[in-house]
């Protein structure tokens, strides 16, 4: 890449876009399109692209706000260090586009090369500050191919004022039949090889409770270094006791699953093993993260399990899961369907 080409900041306010929007903390946006995987993390939401034809990757996150370091300039520059220089440890000094401003928000952009697999990346910064806040997102590529899904993003998006924004909180948290939905939860691993070289995995899980007490609990794995595809499979009953939730499998297997055409699709089953049954209390709540305006399923327990994998690590609970409501996109979908 020999440039940033990020014209959509300029439109910011003023975007009219028919696809549906989302809003996460104070940025309201269109996610790109299909075949994007959606993470979602208490402080960022971002968008991940494999293309295994061409080996070429995108990464598009959006980062919660913070509280403005005093200008556009500080706030950037600050952004800069913790989001690129500490992730991506880029070669050169960034390469700036004049700061501009919308709505009372002034916008400041700028990108730099990192190496990526022995051959260039780059790594794109997009800082809005005002209203004393500061609100960032990051795209990450190593094809030119993908800087007009981020200059789309950019050009989508509309900042609500801190002030004025108005985020209705349901006010229970008693009801415990929120509980009877679908949940789910998604990571990837953030390792700098893989990072620096482009190879983007994800671990799915995803909880089904049912109004009869029964459950049913799937996880889909997709690794580029493997060569399939895992998916599990449990079935059971819970019960509810207080803040007390307690699930108890009665069958449980691992699949391993070749991949359709070298895609996370589901091919032929290779293998099936099965898996020793645990159960389980938890503590579980639910918690409501405005930024994503939407309530969680918190799971907590003395010790990680193997179904739930490592605890997430945020700060708020410990020893905890978050599950959240996926996204249209995001529900894990079984062979066949």
């Amino acid at each position: 890449m020999k440039k940033i080409i990020l014209p959509g900041i300029l439109c910011m306010s003023m975007a009219i876009s028919f696809a549906q929007k989302q809003t996460f903390d104070l940025v309201t946006y269109t996610p790109p399109g299909g075949g994007w995987e959606k993470e979602v993390t208490e402080n960022t939401i971002s968008y991940i692209h494999v293309n295994k034809t061409n080996n070429s990757w995108c990464r598009i996150g959006i980062v919660k706000s913070t509280s403005s370091k005093g200008s556009i300039e500080q706030d950037f520059e600050s952004e800069w260090q913790e989001l690129i220089v500490k992730n991506y440890k880029p070669r050169e000094a960034p390469r700036l586009n004049e700061v501009q401003e919308a709505g009372g928000w002034k916008i400041k952009a700028g990108g730099a090369k990192f190496t990526f697999n022995n051959a260039d990346a780059m790594a794109m910064l997009t800082t809005m500050s005002g209203f004393n806040r500061c609100v960032s997102i990051v795209g990450v590529t190593n094809s030119q191919d993908y800087v007009k899904e981020i200059e789309a993003l950019l050009s989508s998006v509309d900042l609500k004022k801190p002030e004025t924004a108005s985020i209705q909180t349901p006010a229970s948290n008693d009801d415990k039949n929120f509980i009877l939905s679908t949940w789910g939860a998604s990571a990837s691993d953030q390792s700098s090889y893989r990072m620096n070289n482009g190879v983007m995995n994800y671990t799915k899980r995803q909880y089904t409770f049912n109004a009869n007490g029964t459950y049913n609990f799937y996880t889909k794995s997709f690794d580029p270094f493997m060569n399939k595809i895992l998916l599990g499979r449990e079935s059971g009953t819970y019960q509810v006791s207080g803040n007390e939730l307690t699930v108890n499998p009665k069958k449980s297997v691992l699949e391993a699953w070749s991949k359709k055409n070298g895609t996370d699709k589901w091919g032929t089953l290779l293998t099936t093993q099965n898996i020793p049954l645990e159960k389980i209390t938890y503590r579980f709540s639910r918690h409501y993260f405005s930024g994503l305006q939407e309530w969680s399923l918190i799971l907590q327990a003395g010790k990680v399990t193997q179904r739930d994998g490592p605890f997430t690590g945020n700060t708020a609970f410990s020893n905890a899961w978050i599950y959240g409501t996926p996204c249209s996109q995001c529900y894990i979908l079984l062979p066949g369907q």
